[in-house]
């Protein structure tokens, strides 16, 4: 096994409490400890420690195994928001506006988000029905295949 990277635990653990990105934290490695670490190790070391997750993962708003190619789309980044807004976490005011504008769209559209992988778009704005209860359509099945820090076998 190679030698610990990781020389202060409480520093790192520090920068997680003020928010410091994974990018932040590995430059100033690189700066004062002349160490190169990569963004996963810092992930890593957040879910070896317990701490809590930098993002809001909302199975609720994507119950999907969301494919790579369709990760970065639009209505994917808005569901992402809107778990974050309805975790409590903080939402930049630009991307609450962003998320404003879109749910008016729904709401004007009458319309939900639907995820199909295996098409070119992936994702698609239908008609809501009555068996709609949020802003998403439900699945039969949930697909998510992301491991789950909350949820931890103990």
């Amino acid at each position: 096994m190679g030698a610990k990277k990781i020389q202060d635990e409480k520093e790192v653990i520090r920068w997680f409490a003020a928010g410091w990105t994974y990018k932040e934290m590995s430059d100033e490695y690189e700066r004062k400890y002349n160490i190169e670490m990569k963004p996963s190790a810092w992930g890593n070391f957040r879910y070896r420690k317990g701490l809590d997750r930098r993002i809001a993962r909302d199975d609720e708003l994507i119950p999907w195994a969301v494919k790579k190619e369709h990760r970065q789309l639009y209505p994917l980044a808005m569901l992402r928001v809107e778990g974050r807004k309805r975790a409590g976490l903080e939402v930049p005011q630009d991307k609450l506006r962003r998320l404003e504008s879109w749910r008016q769209m729904l709401d004007e559209e009458n319309a939900v988000v639907h995820y199909d992988p295996d098409t070119v778009d992936g994702f698609f704005y239908v008609p809501r029905e009555e068996s709609d209860n949020d802003i998403i359509r439900e699945p039969e099945k949930k697909t998510t295949e992301r491991r789950n820090a909350e949820k931890r076998s103990a």
